[in-house]
């Protein structure tokens, strides 16, 4: 797990983390197995759990998987980010996926881009683009691979996340 340097109250992580103390304000859980399905049982698509569930003021689950073909949703960011928005205010948050790796960075990335707004220097070139932002979000989360599909819908849907 890692604190983001340039936003500190935002931690990203895997799996184990979110099983860790210390306890956050909020935890975004970007995980379909096991997060989203054991807080839901997976529900179809007219059902409005289906993709994304509060759980509690403090954790919202996403049913967030990462294939090579996006299925991902400017929807499914705006919620993540508005969360973001809410708990950030109220203390410390950490997003995980499985390996914290590409899901959970993607949407930190996505956050201090669009949300932050480039804090403390960061992410000056963010707004040419997913390409701009990754590069710079790479300086303090070395660890960065996002898979495929989230490079194809970041970079084809960077302009309508808000």
């Amino acid at each position: 797990m890692i604190a983001l340097p340039c936003l500190p109250a935002l931690h990203v992580g895997d799996e184990a983390d979110c099983r860790r103390v210390p306890k956050f304000a909020g935890t975004l859980h970007a995980v379909k197995y096991p997060c989203h399905a054991n807080a839901t049982g997976l529900p179809g698509k007219g059902d409005p759990r289906y993709l994304a569930y509060r759980v509690s003021d403090a954790h919202l689950t996403l049913n967030m998987i990462d294939p090579p073909t996006p299925l991902f949703s400017v929807e499914l960011f705006r919620r993540a980010l508005d969360f973001l928005d809410e708990r950030l205010d109220v203390g410390p948050v950490l997003i995980h996926c499985n390996q914290g790796l590409s899901r959970a960075p993607s949407l930190a990335l996505v956050y201090l881009a669009k949300r932050a707004k480039g804090l403390h220097g960061h992410f000056a070139s963010s707004w040419d683009g997913y390409a701009g932002a990754r590069e710079e979000f790479t300086e303090v989360y070395p660890a960065y691979a996002p898979g495929a599909g989230l490079v194809t819908f970041l970079t084809e849907h960077w302009e309508e996340i808000a």
